[in-house]
């Protein structure tokens, strides 16, 4: 594990006290040594829209978000789930970024939570869909769906030992995956 790399780590969540940005924080704090994680907000993301690609090109906002995924070794997306899928937030970052193949050849790790019992797994299958379409590198195993996630978050951190666990094994196995697929 002597390779840095560089993760973007993006929630699909606007909210201020977003479980779903909770998640990707205790992902940043035990991952190993050598992965900088860095949550990109996707507050100021405007609606995707062609024409305003076409005509004025991608907003600055936009321009950030391309940039850091540009950047960005390897790409962690934190989902909710809403009405059994991702979050339209999240996808409408995802059309956005997603022009001219930049997602391509990226790996990609997902995790999300729920304050029901499936830890949103529902969301995860949709956005694993999503990101196979885009030609991403998606680690399959293992997998964070963490059920009733707001009860294991105590004044805006998690701390569920067996979910930080989890989160630090897929932070692991996400290190060695993008670090394979390096450059």
């Amino acid at each position: 594990m002597d390779e840095k790399v560089k993760i973007v780590a993006i929630a699909g969540s606007l909210r201020r006290k977003s479980v779903t940005r909770t998640l990707l924080e205790a992902a940043r704090d035990v991952a190993p040594e050598n992965m900088q994680i860095e949550l990109f907000p996707l507050n100021e993301i405007p609606l995707y829209n062609n024409d305003i690609e076409v005509e004025e090109g991608f907003p600055e906002p936009v321009k950030q978000l391309r940039q850091a995924i540009q950047q960005a070794d390897g790409i962690i997306l934190g989902t909710p789930e809403y009405n059994g899928s991702v979050t339209g937030v999240l996808k409408n970052a995802i059309d956005w970024a997603s022009r001219q193949g930049l997602m391509a050849k990226k790996p990609v790790a997902t995790m999300g939570g729920s304050p029901g019992a499936l830890g949103a797994t529902k969301a995860q299958e949709h956005l694993r869909q999503i990101c196979l379409h885009l030609g991403m590198y998606v680690l399959s195993r293992p997998t964070i769906a963490v059920p009733k996630l707001p009860e294991k978050i105590v004044d805006g951190q998690l701390t569920d030992e067996m979910t930080l666990k989890f989160i630090g094994q897929q932070m692991e196995q996400f290190y060695d995956w993008v670090v394979r697929l390096k450059d």
